[in-house]
């Protein structure tokens, strides 16, 4: 397969990835490029700006959740019928997990074979950019990793251009681009992040052909595109082998999305129906479930922005309360199944409530399941993600929790299972289903039992 990639990178967090990388997506899909779009990490956000720039789903490259062994299948398999990729980083590029930097974007760039454009943002450099482009040159050297360019970001004028051009120059580094300092391109941002694509809506959209206009106009697209490379060989991942033989009945699983609900992996509903599934899409903002719905997925999300419209859908609230299927919640999820979300009742479905702090819980976890359920064994293990600034208060929040790991404090017991069989899994803990394809199969296994 072998389908060319650029990284997308930068020396630190908030240099302007995201707007090169969407825009760069825009303009290829302008020039007649079949993209295919990724985000190093866990990011749940910008794959939604990725997705609509390039016209296809945007897809997480995530080594601490997946292992590095599966960047390259899941890379072939989001690059299938794509003439080329483009990987958003995450943070500077070598910046990853705490402690030892698993999961880096030069990571990924070194797994993928694939060469980084450095995004500089350039307001208040002048020749002093060298030093800085000469550090992460000869570091990248040094690592394995080949820097292809820079883009330069929020460049003052002609002449601010000119002189960075040339402390580029001196350490043997091409400017493949320059983009003015502009306002234009401000998307609302919220406390964990930015807003998502499907809540800012035709905004979003202008937003992004913005972006990419831009890129189109003050980016060598053509100078890219002939940097691009790939070093990825093997087959690529493919849900149907992971899962094994589908279930009969097809069974209808009801996937929660909509404005509340928007944090999920692609790959989740590729293995659900690989392994036997209708998954059915609706919004629990105005629709009830999905006819003959056997099942429930509640995804991350905002649900604490939308928590009054939520409480109003009580027709739903209540068919979610009384069904007898399994259901698998993350984070937002988690919270909706509560009794109620900063007051507003929700569906009851676990002995909880849940409420918006001040404070974000951010961070990879190593965890193992302390309770066996419809997704996992007891004793299994696995890595995480929490992100999020809710946070739920049960009468014991020892008893039947979903999952252990160690803190500096000690033990921490983190998420609920409940219902006959453990078929109700709820968690702040976000995983990556490509990682744990069997439970997939066993969550649709369980709905067809139940359907």
């Amino acid at each position: 397969m072998n389908v060319p990639a650029v990284v997308i990178a930068a020396p630190a967090s908030g240099s302007g990835k995201t707007t090169v990388a969407t825009g760069l997506m825009g303009a290829l899909r302008q020039a007649g490029h079949r993209v295919a779009p990724f985000k190093v990490g866990p990011d749940y956000i910008d794959p939604g700006y990725h997705a609509l720039a390039a016209g296809r789903p945007g897809r997480n490259l995530d080594s601490v959740l997946v292992g590095s062994d599966l960047i390259g299948p899941l890379f072939n398999h989001g690059s299938r019928d794509s003439d080329i990729a483009v990987v958003e980083g995450v943070m500077g590029l070598f910046d990853g997990r705490i402690g030892d930097a698993k999961g880096s974007t030069a990571e990924i760039a070194a797994v993928l074979g694939a060469p980084v454009v450095l995004v500089v943002d350039a307001k208040g450099y002048s020749h002093s950019l060298a030093a800085l482009l000469h550090g992460f040159a000869v570091h990248a050297a040094e690592t394995g990793i080949r820097i292809a360019g820079v883009i330069l970001n929020r460049v003052g004028s002609a002449r601010h251009r000119e002189i960075l051009t040339a402390a580029a120059d001196r350490v043997g580094l091409s400017v493949l681009g320059a983009l003015p300092r502009t306002e234009e391109l401000s998307v609302p941002s919220r406390h964990l992040g930015l807003v998502t694509a499907t809540e800012h809506g035709q905004a979003a959209l202008d937003a992004i052909e913005a972006m990419t206009q831009l890129v189109a106009a003050h980016v060598d697209v053509s100078a890219i595109v002939g940097a691009a490379r790939s070093g990825v060989d093997g087959a690529a991942w493919d849900p149907v082998e992971v899962v094994g033989s589908p279930v009969a009945g097809n069974p209808v699983v009801a996937l929660a999305s909509g404005h509340a609900f928007t944090f999920g992996y692609a790959e989740h509903r590729e293995l659900l129906v690989a392994a036997g599934a209708v998954v059915a899409e609706f919004d629990p903002l105005v629709d009830l479930l999905p006819a003959d719905t056997a099942a429930l997925v509640i995804p991350g999300g905002f649900p604490e922005q939308f928590a009054a419209e939520l409480s109003a859908n009580e027709p739903l609230r209540q068919q979610v309360r009384v069904m007898n299927g399994p259901i698998h919640a993350e984070c937002a999820g988690l919270t909706y199944l509560c009794k109620n979300l900063d007051g507003a009742p929700m569906c009851g479905v676990i002995d909880a409530s849940a409420r918006f702090t001040d404070r974000l819980t951010l961070g990879y976890r190593e965890a193992v399941a302390i309770s066996g359920s419809v997704l996992f064994d007891e004793g299994e293990r696995l890595s995480g993600h929490e992100f999020h600034r809710t946070t739920v208060d049960c009468p014991d929040d020892s008893r039947n929790s979903a999952w252990a790991w160690s803190t500096a404090d000690g033990i921490r017991r983190e998420g609920i299972v409940a219902g006959e069989g453990g078929r109700i899994h709820a968690s702040y803990l976000h995983t990556h289903p490509a990682a744990h394809p069997r439970a997939a199969a066993r969550f649709v296994a369980r709905a067809a039992a139940e359907a």
